[in-house]
């Protein structure tokens, strides 16, 4: 069975119609290659950056805590200072008990010898009296 050339003829032109769909569809693979290729490399270059953006980012955290760290340094060494001067407050405070409690004392004993004083002027005001009643009791006796 031979074919006619009507038959080739049909048969050459399908064979070239696949051919070329084959070509078209290799050369749109290769172009989808090569975008998809240029998208992997833009997304690339794309998270490269947001990890140097994530890196500074990071590194000005790190600053900052630091600067916070070296603030409450800063703060806790003025609370130390502070403790030191309520201790010197108290210091002061136990130096004035003590004198308050010296005085109490030096009270006390001004108060035991002002009672001995009025105990003394009261004896003295009555034989002082005594005295005087009987001196003019003897000088009216005499008279």
């Amino acid at each position: 069975m031979a074919l006619a050339q009507e038959d080739i003829n049909y048969i050459e032109s399908l064979i070239r119609k696949v051919l070329a769909e084959q070509l078209d569809q290799s050369r749109f693979d290769s172009r989808y290659d090569l975008e998809l290729r240029e998208r992997t490399i833009r997304v690339e270059e794309e998270l490269k950056h947001q990890r140097e953006l994530m890196l500074e980012g990071f590194k000005q955290m790190e600053k900052r805590f630091e600067q916070v760290d070296k603030r409450f340094e800063q703060v806790e060494k003025r609370f130390e200072q502070i403790d030191k001067r309520f201790e010197q407050v108290e210091k002061r405070f136990e130096q004035i008990d003590k004198r308050f409690e010296q005085i109490d004392k030096r009270f006390e004993q001004v108060d035991k010898h002002l009672i001995q004083i009025t105990t003394r002027m009261d004896r003295f005001m009555f034989w002082s009296l005594g005295l005087t009643i009987s001196a003019v009791i003897a000088v009216l006796k005499f008279m």
